[in-house]
């Protein structure tokens, strides 16, 4: 059996193969690195809230308690039909049941001409060098003019917590939205509460489509935004190997699953995460559901292996979201219902350093509590 990625949703297959015995199987971790971020807190890391230690998750000690072997390479290739799984390092896995959950690769081709100049969230441990190198240049001294584009919560609190961060020592942040784009599907009083607070802290909101330009983003409106740096947090595209894979995908190459989080070409491969994409109804790729179908993953295994029924990931129907300003302060949403300030703050870092204590035996970290 084979895990591959070291992602929110295979943490809880971790866990659930350390509380429960798993005899007659050999277990495989294959992840590009031994720590795991934990994206939830990466907002609060860049507005100095808390430590870059607080926010990584060690897989060594959790692969280890599940009886599971690590192997540390990047996944770069998958024949489905032969059962092998590819990895960089030249190793080639066999396998009798696969979960996939390598997370998906960010979408840079409208701003690949800025080269250097932009920081993709993904994959994070590269963005968390990259963002701690620019503060460090501004700190210095240097001038720049930070753009963040991408209009999904991801986005909203980059550009929050980028403006905390260069407060006082850059220029304003500004966030670019594609039209019709800015935070989909949240409520209504969402959306004014971050207008609100944008507002409130000089963030430019720019509406189109940007591509790279030579001093910066071309807007779908003909308007050059100046841009030393840009913050790409775009959204996710399918891994190219998937395309070669033999893994029937969906019209975006992604990963086709069920309810069920099965592939619906190859029953021994489970999928979840960003590789994903269901083809009984649209779910927005996030955290959130990153982690909530962890534990449904987890069970299906033990069904796939044991020749049992599956288990259906049903998302609720609403659902609790809670975005960081980078103040110590939460905007947070349930349902139509839009709430906060100090107490939604309070609510998300609790809900954080929960799930971060889950993952290290010795509770959670001081800067957190």
């Amino acid at each position: 059996m084979i895990l591959a990625g070291g992602g929110h949703a295979h943490l809880a297959v971790l866990a659930d193969w350390a509380r429960h015995e798993f005899p007659n199987t050999q277990r495989v971790l294959v992840t590009a690195s031994r720590f795991t971020a934990y994206s939830g807190l990466l907002p609060a890391w860049m507005a100095g809230i808390c430590r870059r230690q607080d926010l990584m998750i060690d897989l060594e000690p959790l692969a280890r308690k599940a009886g599971t072997t690590l192997i540390i390479d990047r996944v770069c290739g998958l024949d489905a039909d032969k059962r092998t799984l590819l990895l960089a390092g030249g190793l080639a896995l066999e396998f009798d049941l696969l979960s996939l959950a390598t997370g998906g690769e960010a979408d840079l081709s409208a701003l690949a001409s800025l080269g250097p100049r932009v920081l993709a969230v993904k994959p994070v441990d590269d963005f968390m060098q990259g963002w701690a190198v620019l503060v460090a240049k501004v700190r210095a001294g240097a001038c720049i003019r930070l753009a963040v584009v991408g209009g999904g919560a991801a986005g909203v609190e980059m550009a929050l917590a980028a403006e905390v961060a260069l407060r006082g020592i850059g220029s304003p942040v500004a966030l670019i939205v594609p039209q019709g784009e800015f935070l989909k599907g949240h409520a209504d009083g969402v959306r004014r509460r971050v207008l609100a607070e944008f507002a409130r802290r000089g963030i430019a909101l720019h509406h189109g489509h940007a591509v790279g330009a030579q001093d910066g983003l071309l807007l779908s409106d003909g308007i050059s935004l100046p841009a030393s740096h840009v913050i790409a947090a775009t959204g996710s595209r399918a891994p190219s190997w998937l395309a070669r894979s033999g893994l029937r995908t969906t019209d975006a190459g992604f990963v086709a699953v069920g309810a069920d989080l099965r592939s619906v070409s190859h029953p021994n491969i489970l999928a979840a995460g960003d590789i994903v994409e269901r083809i009984d109804r649209l779910l927005p790729r996030s955290g959130v559901h990153a982690v909530k179908s962890g534990p449904v993953l987890a069970a299906n295994l033990r069904a796939a292996l044991a020749d049992r029924p599956m288990r259906t990931y049903r998302p609720r129907e609403r659902t609790l979201y809670l975005m960081a300003t980078g103040e110590r302060r939460a905007i947070g949403s349930w349902g139509k219902l839009a709430f906060g300030g100090r107490l939604a703050w309070w609510l998300k870092n609790w809900i954080d350093r929960r799930f971060i204590a889950r993952q290290r035996p010795g509770g959670p970290p001081d800067a957190l509590q």
